[in-house]
């Protein structure tokens, strides 16, 4: 039998506040990593939304059952992560048990990665920075120009969760990253459930999000860094409403009848 972790333990006892997941390597010199404790202590000032905030580790992500105690999973930037098979677990255990995910920068392209994978049988798509030689489908591929500090507008689709957020159709949004989907193959995604419903000025997509999900949104920029982190973005905000709500409906759950 394995032993639980401590988070993991953590994940499973009784607590009134919404037990969210931090999946990614940890590191002081990831930025947005920095942000998450001034982000979490907006939340309660601004909003009183309270959250419980465990890291874990790509590497005891991929273990059975490591995310599927959480109220929410954030797959958060920071790759290339130090393992890709747990990165996909996490996303992969929040989209199949219904758990609110947000996946920003590498947590956009790997969200996407393992829907190609899971769900459109694209069982070789790959990731350039993971598999820069293998023999699969490319999904996620270097961009042509790096978007490495780069800030740029975000149009998003009527209707869709991304704008429902927002509570508006454009946003300036914080760019670190150099990879980004290939074109070629987001129909496919399309066909079996993804929707891209945020773009940048040339038509790129910047956000994923699946409608059928109770709550499931992906951005390749870093809502992280909006502003100085005093006031949390609608995005951050939304995933921890919804992990709130996953936690009153476990809780009432396993109260006795």
């Amino acid at each position: 039998m394995t032993t639980p972790t401590a988070a993991e333990a953590a994940a499973r006892a009784p607590h009134p506040a919404p037990r969210i997941a931090l999946v990614g390597d940890r590191s002081p010199s990831v930025r947005s990593h920095q942000r998450i404790p001034v982000l979490l202590d907006a939340l309660r000032g601004r909003h009183g939304l309270l959250a419980d905030a465990y890291w874990i580790p790509t590497e005891e992500a991929a273990r059975p059952g490591a995310v599927s105690a959480f109220d929410a999973v954030w797959l958060l930037p920071g790759s290339p992560y130090r393992s890709e098979a747990g990165a996909l677990a996490a996303v992969r255990t929040a989209r199949e048990d219904g758990i609110p995910f947000l996946g920003t920068c590498g947590g956009f392209q790997h969200a996407l990665l393992e829907f190609a994978r899971g769900v459109c049988g694209l069982h070789g798509a790959r990731h350039a920075e993971n598999s820069p030689d293998g023999d699969g489908d490319l999904l996620i591929a270097p961009l042509a120009c790096s978007l490495v500090g780069h800030e740029g507008t975000i149009h998003t689709t009527p209707g869709s969760l991304a704008e429902r957020l927002l509570g508006g159709r454009e946003t300036q949004e914080r760019f670190h990253c150099d990879y980004g989907p290939v074109a070629e193959l987001l129909p496919l995604l399309r066909e079996h459930g993804m929707r891209f419903t945020g773009q940048d000025a040339e038509g790129q997509p910047r956000i994923a999000e699946l409608p059928a999900h109770p709550f499931f949104l992906a951005t390749l920029f870093q809502p992280e860094l909006a502003g100085d982190g005093s006031v949390p973005h609608w995005y951050i905000r939304g995933l921890v409403e919804a992990a709130t709500s996953h936690a009153m409906s476990r809780i009432g759950k396993e109260l006795p009848v």
